[in-house]
């Protein structure tokens, strides 16, 4: 396993922290505990979310299935919706804290309590349906939900509520002798159901009351042997530990497998148990191998499907928006546990392009499916009644994540990991520093963070440099630095208020070859993929090539109209050289609403030889291709070699995103 070296640090810390102890080995970085404030395209989208998504939701069409309890099988899961609003409030009330949005949390938690059983269950499933369905998948969003609450507030009578209704599952399941294990959906091998891990682990983290470890552990344990679903059991840790490819890992579910995997990155904080750490490294690591497209996110139809490969085609339900935020969030339990930037570098990948092209421009709604080629569609309600899907609840839990990993803190320090306009307040040391970011980063490569601590300090300031960033430049009061990209450039000296850190990140267009070997490229400039949008490039009768620069001609530079020379067509990667660039010239006379567009160059090549030319074609940033959301509006983010400009864009996708619906899909007015 390729990555085992590169843990030789976190093993030695846990091994001198826990000592395969009950003291639970310490995050390598912590989240940010201080104030943020993120300004720029980030800043918008997540101020937009909080205030016309999250904190606008009608609290009691959540809240009246829990009172009313008449869910009973598959077709039902209300009983996620709460759990998924609330853990989005809870953040959204950490990052702009006041009294209005605390009394919304208050609140939503007393009229929940007050819906709490004697028995202590809490959820949406009639009496004679319990453990039916998405039963135990809604009761873990509901203790999500809780300790989110008592993490904010401390307050013991939710903790005690959060223990009486993880109390009543495990009475439950002893007295129906059904195994958790066994539980839950067979289509997806009772995943929805083991993904109570995490929330048992976390209750125990807070009670310090061992049954919710020793319940985990057996949960664990019962992965590794034959089951009601699977006659070798999940085999979650085995196979993440041999980086099995995650469609061959039990039902391949990808949200419920990757919620799974959450709870083993908690089961390690508890035990100190490396074999769970090294687990979930594999399979996330096998993701990036198989499964994470371009954009940052995976799945089609919801499932593992060999992802990588298959991106250049024509998907029916590409890249479900719950994948996209389960997938940031366990990178970001992988960027907190193991201190590596290449989890940041994934966060900001899936940050600016697949989550933001997910949310509506407005920040009231989310797509369901996010595709590389065709158009957006907005979700459908899943349940009317309640006005959600899934992926509506679930999309604001990435984005609020955001200020928790874009300035983490260590022992000693302070890392950056987004380079977004901002301002972090932040303790190092006892020392309050505040860090402001100027900049309108990706857009342009110039960012200056200034440094200014409440009194001249020393400690060390960690700046992530992408591993992309092969050609950057960074330096502190003017002074440059060494550092290597797909890491964290480490200062540490003495800071004083005032101080400058300027980093020039390597921004050129980078040529992206398709995984499969089909004569396909993308582009991508910094984190941000780019795409060709029909707003922006008119179909017509030729037929282009994408093409690095120089140009490759025959015996000469590059000639006026009518030069009878030709340009042998290739993309420029070879096995010496595995990274070709292309000039993108920044276009101002864009959209309004297309935050990003570079004109790169093109080949028409109409013969053989004869009457090569240059053409001009705008491309923009994945999150603002097709982000009116209409049919009228196309985008592809793959070019073919050559691409057929009269048939680059492909109309009607929302026919195989929703074949069971006859209208297009139209998000809800405000």
């Amino acid at each position: 396993m390729k990555y085992i070296l590169s843990l030789a640090m976190v093993v030695m810390v846990t091994q001198v922290c826990a000592q395969r102890s009950t003291v639970p080995p310490r995050d390598l970085l912590r989240s940010n505990s201080g104030t943020a404030v993120i300004k720029g395209f980030i800043g918008d989208k997540i101020s937009k979310c909080i205030s016309n998504r999250v904190m606008v939701q009608e609290g009691e069409k959540i809240l009246h299935p829990f009172a009313q309890r008449t869910e009973k099988d598959f077709n039902d899961w209300r009983c996620e919706y709460w759990g998924k609003w609330f853990t989005s409030a809870a953040l959204a009330y950490l990052y702009q804290p006041g009294d209005v949005y605390k009394h919304t949390l208050d609140a939503s938690v007393t009229s929940l309590l007050r819906t709490q059983g004697t028995d202590g269950y809490i959820g949406t499933y009639s009496k004679g349906a319990a453990l039916q369905g998405w039963d135990v998948w809604g009761r873990k969003y509901v203790l999500l939900g809780l300790l989110s609450y008592y993490d904010l507030t401390k307050d013991n009578l939710v903790l005690r509520a959060a223990a009486r209704h993880a109390d009543n599952l495990i009475a439950e399941l002893k007295d129906k002798q059904i195994k958790i294990t066994d539980n839950g959906l067979d289509a997806i091998d009772g995943l929805s159901s083991n993904s109570i891990l995490e929330p048992m682990v976390l209750l125990y983290q807070r009670t310090g009351n061992k049954k919710y470890l020793d319940f985990a552990n057996e949960m664990i344990k019962a992965w590794g042997r034959p089951g009601k679903f699977t006659k070798n059991g999940l085999q979650l840790v085995e196979k993440g530990n041999k980086e099995v490819p995650p469609i061959d890992i039990a039902a391949p579910k990808a949200y419920e497998m990757m919620s799974c995997y959450e709870g083993l990155c908690e089961m390690y904080r508890a035990t100190g148990d490396t074999s769970y750490l090294l687990a979930v490294l594999g399979f996330a690591h096998s993701v990036l191998k198989n499964e994470r497209m371009i954009v940052g996110s995976a799945s089609n139809q919801e499932l593992w499907s060999d992802g990588v490969r298959q991106q250049t085609e024509i998907m029916q339900q590409p890249m479900e928006t719950c994948v996209t935020i389960t997938w940031m969030k366990l990178c970001y339990q992988l960027l907190r546990l193991t201190g590596d930037s290449k989890w940041a570098d994934e966060l900001e990948l899936s940050l600016y392009n697949a989550l933001a092209g997910a949310q509506t421009p407005d920040g009231s709604w989310w797509s369901y499916f996010s595709p590389l080629n065709g158009e957006r569609v907005p979700s459908t309600a899943q349940h009317n009644d309640v006005g959600l899907s899934c992926c509506v609840a679930n999309g604001p839990r990435g984005l609020l994540l955001t200020p928790s990993w874009a300035v983490m803190s260590s022992a000693g320090g302070l890392f950056i990991n987004l380079y977004a306009p901002a301002e972090y307040s932040e303790k190092v040391n006892g020392t309050r520093v505040l860090l402001t970011v100027n900049s309108d980063y990706p857009v342009t490569e110039k960012i200056e963070i200034t440094v200014s601590p409440d009194k001249t300090d020393s400690f060390t300031l960690a700046l992530r440099i992408p591993s992309w960033s092969t050609n950057g430049r960074l330096s502190v009061n003017g002074e440059w630095q060494t550092f290597k990209p797909g890491t964290y450039c480490k200062i540490n000296r003495k800071w004083k208020v005032n101080d400058k850190v300027v980093f020039y990140p390597d921004l050129r267009g980078r040529l992206i070859p398709a995984p499969s070997g089909a004569p396909q490229i993308a582009v991508m400039r910094g984190p941000v993929v780019l795409a060709i949008d029909n707003r922006m490039v008119t179909p017509a009768d030729d037929a282009v090539w994408l093409l690095p620069k120089p140009w490759n001609f025959e015996n000469t530079a590059l000639a006026p109209a009518g030069y009878k020379g030709y340009v042998l067509a290739g993309h420029g990667l070879t096995p010496e050289n595995k990274q070709a660039y292309i000039d993108l010239e920044p276009v101002t006379d864009k959209p309004d609403d297309v935050w990003m567009a570079f004109n790169a160059s093109f080949l028409i090549r109409p013969s053989h030889f004869f009457n090569h030319a240059e053409r001009k074609l705008v491309l923009c940033d994945y999150a603002s291709a097709g982000n009116r959301f209409s049919a009228d509006n196309l985008f592809r983010v793959w070019l073919p070699q050559p691409l057929f400009l009269s048939n680059a864009f492909v109309k009607d996708t929302w026919k195989i995103t929703y074949p069971d619906k006859t209208i297009r899909p139209e998000a809800p007015s405000n």
